[in-house]
C-alpha cells in the first residue's frame, strides 16, 4: 500500500496533534534510543513494545496514530520518516533500535535488518537464545542511509519486523513480553 504522505510535514499540514496521532519520547541521556515509528493503529503492539525495551535505561520514541485507517493513512516509510523529535533524539544517539510490524507469513520469525550488523546478530543470538525465532531480513533490510534507524552519530541502527501474530502474542502474555524485551536489551548491552 502507498503512503498518503511522503514526509512529517505533509502528514502534519492536514492532521491534528492530539486528535490524530501523537507523539511520545523520553530522552534519558543514553547512548541509546528505541523507537516505534509506526505505533499505535498503523502496526499495533510496536509502541508498547518499544517502550518496554526502553525501560528506565533507555531513551525512546514513539509516533502513534490515534484513530483507525488503512495502513497507509499514517505510515511513512522509514527512510522518509522524519519527524523533528524523532530525528533529534536519534540523531544523539549512537544506536537505535527501531520496532516495526509486518504481516503474517505463518511464522512468529522476527526480522533483524539495519545497518548495525553486530548489534543486529547480536539482537537475534539473544533472541533466539531466549527461545524466539530470528533471521535477516532479506525482503524488508533496513539499510537505506536515511532510515530512521540509520540515522544515529554512528549512521548505523537495527530494525527488527515483528509478526502480527508475535505482536498479538506479546500484547497477551506479560511474561512473554518480558522475555522478549529481555532478549533485545541483553542483545544490546552486548554491543555497548
Amino acid at each position: 500500500m502507498t503512503d498518503r504522505y511522503a514526509n512529517f510535514a505533509e502528514l502534519a499540514a492536514e492532521l491534528e496533534r492530539g486528535t490524530d496521532y501523537r507523539i511520545r519520547s523520553e530522552d534519558r541521556g543514553s547512548p541509546v534510543v528505541v523507537i516505534a515509528p509506526h505505533g499505535g493503529t498503523i502496526e499495533p503492539v510496536t509502541a508498547q513494545i518499544a517502550e518496554e525495551i526502553a525501560g528506565n535505561d533507555f531513551s525512546f520514541y514513539t509516533f502513534e496514530a490515534l484513530k483507525a485507517g488503512a495502513h497507509g493513512d499514517f505510515h511513512i516509510t522509514s527512510h522518509r520518516f522524519d519527524e523533528p523529535v524523532a530525528l533529534d533524539l536519534v540523531g544523539r544517539a549512537e544506536i537505535t533500535v527501531a520496532i516495526h510490524g509486518r504481516k503474517d507469513d505463518g511464522t512468529d520469525t522476527v526480522w533483524l535488518g539495519g545497518r548495525a550488523a553486530l548489534l543486529r546478530d547480536r539482537i537475534g543470538a539473544s533472541l533466539r537464545e531466549a527461545g524466539f525465532e530470528a533471521e535477516l531480513n532479506t525482503i524488508l533490510p533496513g539499510t537505506h542511509e536515511t532510515n530512521i534507524c540509520n540515522r544515529t552519530r554512528s549512521r548505523t541502527g537495527a530494525q527488527l519486523e515483528l509478526p502480527r501474530s508475535l505482536r498479538r502474542r506479546l500484547a497477551e502474555d506479560r511474561s512473554d513480553l518480558r522475555n522478549f524485551c529481555s532478549a533485545i536489551q541483553d542483545g544490546i548491552r552486548m554491543t555497548i
